[in-house]
């Protein structure tokens, strides 16, 4: 895919060019997990040159999220220069009421339209199923009168762009099958070590653009990249920060990232990658990281492995891991 660059605060702005025509900025603001905080984060991501901002239904904070775009907006950004992401969550994945479920991120976030909207995860739930699901609380997914609901929205200028997050090469070649609007963007969990390559060549074998989500692994997960011994050597030889060099990473591979954090001092410090490279060698090693594992995983979201229709987490990713 084509790529570009605009300024942003003195900063060159990278950007991804869309199946669509459309630019996707290269690094966003993650809003998973930021609770009571997300208003502030946002808000001070804005103002630090973020154009890119993530969020979902299910996060829990879209009203907080709208809260600082519109105050955001209210003090000069403008609000064509964002590019806002939102999903549709499990127990919405049926055709009747996907519209209604936009319809009510639209509200939360004080917005007339999307800039992109994803299938959150690829399972059907019922309403108020158990997490993990129990038998029956998993429902047949109609993939296609779902995607075909979300391409009226694109038809009707609702949304600009569609896709999905947490896929398997399976399940995107089911979609490619009848898809009439192609996905745009493929979002999924890609650090150094989860590289994800299967689904990252399938996307690029598809002209669709991929969006790295968990970019420093997870400190609550088991993978704690920040202070792995070799991002952290990196990092002093370069004079970066280890999360600088793992978002680094990411747009060396050709994807737009987006990093959580709270903290206005990183959310500052991660959008300062544009200037520098990874040396290849390095780069090199990163990619080479041994223990390849997801760190989100989705089994504690759909797993049972006593009464439930995922035995294990093969299950949920059709054992192409």
């Amino acid at each position: 895919m084509a790529q570009a660059t605009v300024t942003s605060h003195g900063e060159k702005m990278k950007t991804f060019r869309l199946l669509s025509g459309r630019a996707i900025p290269a690094v966003g603001i993650g809003t998973w997990k930021t609770g009571s905080e997300a208003e502030h984060a946002v808000y001070s991501a804005c103002g630090a040159g973020y154009r890119h901002i993530d969020t979902a239904a299910q996060y829990g904070v879209q009203p907080e999220v709208g809260r600082a775009i519109k105050r955001a907006v209210h003090e000069g950004v403008e609000r064509d220069s964002l590019f806002v992401t939102s999903k549709l969550w499990c127990t919405d994945l049926s055709p009747e009421r996907v519209r209604p479920a936009f319809e009510n991120t639209l509200r939360e976030l004080q917005l007339d339209y999307l800039d992109l909207f994803l299938i959150h995860w690829p399972f059907r739930l019922k309403e108020g199923a158990s997490r993990p699901p129990k038998a029956g609380e998993v429902m047949e997914f109609d993939m296609e009168g779902v995607w075909r609901e979300m391409e009226e929205l694109v038809k009707e200028k609702l949304v600009k762009d569609i896709g999905v997050c947490n896929f398997t090469i399976k399940k995107l070649n089911n979609l490619l099958g009848f898809a009439r609007i192609m996905p745009s963007v493929c979002q999924m969990e890609m650090h150094p070590g989860w590289r994800n390559d299967k689904m990252l060549e399938a996307c690029k074998n598809n002209r669709i653009h991929v969006t790295a989500y968990s970019p420093l692994g997870s400190q609550g997960h088991g993978r704690d990249l920040i202070h792995d011994p070799l991002v952290e050597k990196i990092a002093m030889k370069l004079n970066k920060s280890p999360g600088q060099v793992l978002v680094r990473w990411a747009i060396q591979r050709g994807t737009s990232t987006i990093p959580k954090s709270t903290h206005p001092d990183r959310i500052h410090e991660n959008l300062h990658v544009f200037d520098w490279d990874i040396p290849h060698q390095d780069f090199q090693a990163l990619c080479s990281l041994p223990d390849q594992k997801r760190v989100l995983d989705g089994e504690e979201l759909f797993v049972n492995k006593t009464d439930g229709p995922f035995k294990s987490e093969a299950d949920l990713w059709d054992h192409e891991d």
